[in-house]
């Protein structure tokens, strides 16, 4: 890097971290998810406003590779922070509901938008046929446990019934999700002539689970003081970037072997080391390194020349997005006779999507599953779609004040509590 490109990336860095907190913010100030507006920040330096002018200004041609490389950093670090987060104990203490209304919510969305995908082929596919219609049945089936867990805080609802129930469905939709982008990574042949590398994704699956889990664990045992340091720090950057490094090198992508390090990491006894690892890790990776990621994401993001094709596309991804995920969650939910505002409520959160959609998206768009336009376009359904979530959910279950007031004096509906207990 000569003295101007070091120039501009510092001072593009500087910028572009102002910028997102400021919409941030004001997106936090409006009652939406602090992603919401970090995402618009990014769009708004792409192509989409003035051509991308204000982008090539700021972040010229020759420094946009390193924006590229500082996102993947910031993109693994998240999924790390995600399966660090995911607690298989949620899943075990709320009985068959969860269960239910995860494959529920799961399996319409993903045919809908298989169909869909047929209806799109034309204007929009690529040139696997049967990597895009399952991947746009994927993209259909997200939803973003982290925002989720967000909103629910924001709201004082993470130990409701409807809370716990909620988490729990996310943390099994994400797991389903992530599997099936995999299986589809795996058969899509995108590792081109070293494809055969696949086959070694079971067996370090199997590796990480019942050798290096283990050892994690019998580790952390011998110190029950653990605390983060920058030796332990260190093994915890060093082990997370080499799990990624390895999925990337066997075909996968390196988003899952970020995650899957993070789920391996032990539960028992280190309560306070992984609160340390997301307060450090998470502030930095959060306050830098993801709006790198919502600018990289933005510049790929053209609504300019969107005509009214482009709109009516829009309205199908969105209504079967916001129809399939919510009539898969609303139904199952129902017939496991929860009360109806509350799985109207359950059906909206399970329709937010934010950040892990647009990773699911990048992850298409990288390796070819889907083209330039229709990213575009799902980026919009990824912001509208979490967007919703909040306004929709004053309307069923009242503002944050009023959800406090009615569960500690007023209840009214009730969820089946029995399964409930135990994760609450």
């Amino acid at each position: 890097m000569d003295t101007h490109q070091t120039t501009s990336l510092l001072a593009g860095l500087a910028a572009l971290v102002v910028m997102a907190r400021l919409l941030g913010a004001l997106a936090r100030r409006l009652g939406q998810p602090a992603v919401i507006g970090e995402v618009l920040a990014g769009i708004a330096l792409g192509p989409t406003l003035f051509h991308g002018a204000i982008s090539d200004a700021l972040f010229p041609g020759d420094i946009r590779l390193l924006l590229a490389a500082l996102a993947a950093v910031g993109v693994a670090v998240f999924m790390f922070i995600v399966g660090l987060e995911w607690d298989a104990s949620m899943i075990r203490g709320s009985g068959s509901l969860a269960a239910t209304v995860s494959a529920s919510s799961i399996l319409l969305p993903f045919g809908l938008g298989s169909l869909l995908a047929l209806y799109l082929m034309d204007d929009y596919g690529t040139g696997d046929k049967t990597a895009f219609m399952l991947f746009m049945g994927i993209a259909m089936s997200i939803t973003a446990f982290p925002v989720l867990a967000r909103i629910l805080t924001d709201r004082q609802m993470t130990r409701t019934p409807l809370g716990v129930v909620a988490l729990a469905c996310a943390s099994i939709d994400d797991v389903l999700a992530w599997s099936l982008l995999a299986a589809v990574v795996a058969i899509s042949g995108s590792a081109g002539p070293d494809q055969w590398r696949i086959l070694l994704a079971i067996p370090y699956l199997l590796g990480m689970l019942f050798v290096v889990r283990p050892l994690l664990q019998r580790a952390v045992s011998r110190r029950p003081d653990l605390r983060l340091s920058p030796t332990v720090l260190a093994g915890v950057l060093a082990g997370l970037l080499l799990s990624a490094a390895a999925t990337e090198w066997v075909g996968l992508h390196y988003i899952f072997g970020a995650f899957l390090f993070g789920m391996v990491l032990p539960r028992t006894g280190t309560e306070q080391l992984r609160a340390e690892v997301h307060e450090r890790l998470g502030q930095m990776n959060n306050t830098l390194l993801l709006p790198v990621f919502f600018l990289v994401a933005g510049l790929k993001v053209d609504l300019s020349d969107v005509g009214t094709a482009g709109l009516g596309a829009l309205a199908l991804i969105l209504l079967v997005a916001v129809g399939g995920k919510f009539t898969g969650a609303f139904v199952a939910a129902r017939l496991n006779k929860m009360p109806l505002r509350q799985s109207a409520a359950l059906a909206t959160l399970m329709n937010t999507r934010g950040l892990t959609e647009l990773i699911v998206l990048n992850v298409g768009l990288q390796l070819g599953f889907i083209g330039k336009d229709l990213y575009s376009l799902m980026v919009v359904m990824a912001v509208l779609t979490t967007a919703m979530a909040g306004p929709l959910l004053t309307w069923l279950i009242g503002r944050p004040t009023e959800n406090v007031r009615h569960r500690d004096h007023e209840p009214t509906e009730t969820l089946p509590t029995t399964p409930l207990k135990r994760a609450a």
